[in-house]
C-alpha cells in the first residue's frame, strides 16, 4: 500500500523529524503539510500549504480529500495556559480539523500525537493530561479507518534537524541510559516517524501506543 499523508506541524521537532521519515520512506507517495509559515524543506513528494486560520479550512477544504494518512503532530504546552485556551488549542483545533479529514478520506488513518501520561478517564488531576485524554477518546470515534494515540515521553532528535527544542541538547547523552533503564520512557523520533507509516502499511493491534508499543511498531 502507497500512502499518501497530511502533516501537520511539520514547523514544531515532532512534525519535522515524521516529514523527514515520510520523505525518505518508499511506501510514502506523498505528503501534504499544513502550515502558518514555510517550512523549507523542499521534495518532489512534497507539497506546501500556507494556511493562516486553522480553526476555518474551507478555502482549501477541497485539496483535503484523496489521503489515506493523517500524522497529527500539531501540538502546544499547556505552560502558562488556562484550561479552557488549552482545550481550544488542543481538543477543539484537533477534533475540527480532524472531522474535516474523516469526512473526506473514510479510509484514513489517523495518528495523533498526546503524551505519556495522559489520562484517558479525563477525570484525573493534571490539566493537560485531562483535556488530551478526551481528545484521544473522541478522536476514536470519528469514522476514521482506524485511529491511533501516540503517547511518547522521551524523544530523541534526529541529527541535523533544524527544530530540536534546545532544552533536548542537554539531555542527549542520557538517551543511552534512559533506553537502557526505561525502555517505556524514551523513544527514538525516527522510530516514532517509522511507527506511524508502519500504522497504515501494517496496522497494529492496540489503539493506545506507549513508549514499548512504538518501538515494537517500529521495527516490525
Amino acid at each position: 500500500m502507497k500512502i499518501r499523508a497530511i502533516i501537520t506541524g511539520v514547523t514544531g521537532m515532532v512534525g519535522e523529524g515524521v516529514l523527514h521519515e515520510c520523505l525518505q520512506h518508499p511506501d510514502v507517495e506523498h505528503v501534504l503539510v499544513i502550515n502558518r509559515k514555510p517550512c523549507g524543506v523542499s521534495h518532489p513528494k512534497l507539497t506546501e500549504i500556507i494556511h493562516k486560520d486553522f480553526f476555518d479550512l474551507s478555502a482549501i477544504k477541497s485539496q483535503l480529500n484523496n489521503y489515506n494518512a493523517c500524522y497529527f503532530c500539531l501540538g502546544v504546552s499547556s505552560v502558562g495556559l488556562k484550561e479552557a485556551e488549552f482545550a481550544r488549542l488542543s481538543y477543539d483545533l484537533t477534533m475540527y480539523m480532524a472531522g474535516i479529514l474523516s469526512s473526506l478520506n473514510p479510509d484514513m488513518v489517523f495518528c495523533y500525537v498526546s503524551g505519556m501520561g495522559t489520562d484517558s478517564t479525563e477525570l484525573g488531576k493534571r490539566m493537560w493530561a485531562r483535556v488530551e485524554g478526551k481528545t484521544e477518546n473522541h478522536l476514536m470515534q470519528l469514522p476514521f479507518k482506524k485511529a491511533y494515540m501516540f503517547r511518547p515521553a522521551y524523544i530523541h532528535p534526529i541529527k541535523g534537524l533544524k527544530n530540536t527544542h534546545k532544552s533536548y541538547y542537554a539531555l542527549m547523552w542520557l538517551y543511552p541510559i534512559l533506553r537502557r533503564l526505561f525502555p517505556n520512557f524514551a523513544v527514538s523520533l525516527k522510530e516514532l516517524g517509522i511507527a506511524m507509516i508502519h500504522t497504515v502499511t501494517k496496522g497494529y493491534d492496540k489503539s493506545i501506543l506507549e513508549g514499548k508499543d512504538i518501538i515494537k511498531l517500529a521495527k516490525s
